[in-house]
């Protein structure tokens, strides 16, 4: 009986090990002193951003709100607003592919004023570990793991968005003039909604939620864009 329990806990704390993720800070350049609650995805390369840092997150895990929170708290440690994803290079010095399990950020300060850049586009995400079916105007998409849609919204145009399940839920979005880009998860499965105001999850509405653009810009960036 005490062989089987051991066997049993090195297993249960393999699997821990190999579903653990860290994250850390590699590099800091500099700090700035702000209270920004928003965190941004940005092209360094088409921004006046300031260059703060880096984070390095080492591991895989499917819980996207909790290693967000980490990451954020991380960047907000040097007063970071702002992210880039920070492709590595191999030998060959050809760029690799986005590994979720390995993967660098560069940190950034952007001032208020580059973030007023309107978008009429609308992010649909799956979940992270299920095949999510949407209907957008009655266009079915199926949605694999992990992956994304944009669609591009056009001004005036209602769009009514269904998960196309018995009880599921249906709603309507609008795209205005001037407006911000739209986030949306498209889930069977409870995800905790952090305090409004707050980054993170700020809306639910059944199996649709929709998303603040800071957690949006990460799901982004760490999954697949189905085009």
């Amino acid at each position: 009986m005490k062989i089987k329990n051991t066997a049993l806990f090195i297993f249960m704390m393999t699997v821990a090990f190999m579903n653990a993720q860290n994250v850390y800070l590699s590099k800091v350049e500099k700090t700035k002193e702000n209270k920004d609650k928003y965190f941004f995805k940005i092209d360094p390369t088409k921004s006046d951003a300031e260059y703060l840092g880096e984070i390095d997150v080492q591991g895989f895990s499917n819980d996207d709100a909790t290693i967000y929170t980490s990451i954020l708290k991380k960047a907000k440690e040097i007063g970071a607003n702002a992210f880039s994803y920070k492709p590595f290079e191999s030998v060959d010095e050809k760029t690799q592919p986005f590994n979720p399990a390995n993967y660098q950020l560069g940190l950034y300060y952007i001032t208020k004023d580059e973030l007023s850049k309107p978008s009429d586009v609308m992010y649909f995400f799956s979940s992270s570990s299920k095949p999510q079916t949407i209907s957008i105007n009655k266009k079915d998409y199926v949605l694999q793991p992990r992956s994304f849609i944009a669609i591009k919204g056009i001004p005036g145009e209602i769009y009514t968005i269904s998960t196309k399940k018995f009880l599921g839920s249906t709603i309507k979005i609008s795209v205005n003039e001037n407006s911000q880009a739209q986030y949306f998860q498209i889930s069977s499965a409870k995800i905790k909604s952090n305090t409004y105001g707050e980054p993170g999850i700020n809306l639910k509405s059944g199996d649709i939620m929709g998303l603040d653009k800071s957690f949006g810009d990460f799901l982004r960036m760490i999954y697949t864009e189905n085009n």
